[in-house]
C-alpha cells in the first residue's frame, strides 16, 4: 500500500514538473515580441479617382462601377453637367493577398483595360518593423474605336497605352492616412509627332477618418513633364467614403472627366477655378468567391 502510494505521489508531482515546465516554455515564447500589421489604411481600392495602396484580399472579386457627371459649368441646358457622362464598369479579383489582377471597361474611347496590383511591403510594428506599405500597380489600355477615316490605327500598337505606379503610403494614426504615388503613364501614339509618349506625374492622396463608416479623401497629381503641364491640368479630386457593409459608396468632385489613369494623370483640362468640376460617384461591391480558411470547417 505505501508503496503504491508513493509511486503515485511520484508521478504526480512528474506530472506537476512537465506541466509547469511547459507553462514556463510558453510564457517564454508569449514573451516574445509579435508582429503587428497595419490593416485598413484605405476602406477602397480607390482613394478618389486614382489607385490606394489597398488589395483586395485572396478568394474576393470587387465590381466597381464608376462614373463622372460632365461639368457643372456647363448649364443648365446640359442639366449642369447630367446630360453628359463617362463610365467604366471593372472587375477585380485577388489571387492571393498580394496579387490581384483586374480587367475594366470605358465609355472614353471605348477603351478595355488590363491591369495588375501586387502588395510589395506591408506597414508593420513590433518585432518586424515596417513604416510604409508599399503597392505596385500596373495597367494596360487597349482604345477599340474603329480606325478612322486617317487611318490612325493602322497598327494595334498604336491602340495601347500603360499606367506604371509604386504606391507608397503610411497610415499615421487610426484617423489619418497618406499616400505617394510616383506614375509613369507610357502612350504609344500621341497627338503630335512633339508630344512625349513618356509622361511622369508624382501624385498624393489621403484619407481622414470621420467615424466607423465615414471618411474625407483627396487626391492631387502633379505632372512632371513641363509641355503637357502647360497645356492641361493638375488633376485634383475630394470626396467621402461611405461603408455599408459589402459595399463602398464615394462620392467626389473632381477636374477630371477621365476616369482611368492613362487619361486623367496627364490630360485633365478642367481648372477649379473656371467650375470645370464633375461630380462623380464609384460603387464597389465586395464578392466572396473563396472562403478564408477559417471559415471554410476545415
Amino acid at each position: 500500500m505505501t508503496k503504491g502510494l508513493t509511486l503515485l505521489i511520484v508521478i504526480f508531482l512528474s506530472v506537476l514538473q512537465v506541466t509547469v515546465a511547459q507553462d514556463d516554455l510558453m510564457n517564454l515564447f508569449d514573451n516574445q515580441p509579435s508582429t503587428e500589421y497595419t490593416t485598413a489604411t484605405f476602406k477602397s481600392t480607390n482613394v478618389v479617382i486614382g489607385q490606394s495602396v489597398k488589395v483586395p484580399a485572396k478568394g474576393t472579386m470587387l465590381l466597381n462601377i464608376q462614373h463622372h457627371f460632365g461639368p457643372l459649368n456647363s448649364g443648365f441646358y446640359n442639366f449642369y453637367g447630367f446630360d453628359q457622362a463617362v463610365t467604366r464598369l471593372g472587375l477585380r479579383y485577388g489571387i492571393t493577398n498580394r496579387l490581384s489582377i483586374g480587367i475594366g471597361r470605358t465609355t472614353q474611347n471605348k477603351t478595355w483595360d488590363a491591369s495588375l496590383k501586387v502588395k510589395l511591403l506591408r506597414q508593420s510594428s513590433g518585432a518586424k518593423v515596417m513604416p510604409v506599405s508599399i503597392t505596385y500597380y500596373g495597367l494596360m489600355g487597349i482604345i477599340s474605336l474603329k480606325n478612322p477615316d486617317n487611318n490612325k490605327y493602322v497598327y494595334f500598337s498604336n491602340r495601347l497605352a500603360y499606367v506604371n505606379q509604386l504606391i507608397i503610403a503610411r497610415k499615421f494614426s487610426p484617423s489619418l492616412s497618406l499616400q505617394l504615388i510616383p506614375s509613369l503613364v507610357h502612350q504609344n501614339l500621341t497627338e503630335t509627332r512633339e508630344d512625349p509618349n513618356d509622361i511622369p506625374s508624382l501624385g498624393a492622396a489621403g484619407r481622414i477618418k470621420l467615424s466607423n463608416r465615414f471618411s474625407f479623401n483627396f487626391e492631387y497629381h502633379y505632372v512632371l513633364n513641363q509641355k503637357i503641364a502647360a497645356a492641361y491640368h493638375n488633376s485634383l479630386s475630394f470626396g467621402i467614403d461611405i461603408e455599408t457593409g459589402g459595399h463602398v459608396f464615394q462620392l467626389f468632385l473632381t477636374n477630371s472627366a477621365p476616369i482611368t489613369g492613362q487619361y486623367f494623370i496627364p490630360y485633365t483640362d478642367g481648372d477649379w477655378l473656371k467650375g470645370d468640376i464633375h461630380i462623380g460617384f464609384n460603387i464597389i461591391r465586395t464578392f466572396t468567391l473563396v472562403k478564408p480558411k477559417a471559415f471554410s470547417g476545415r
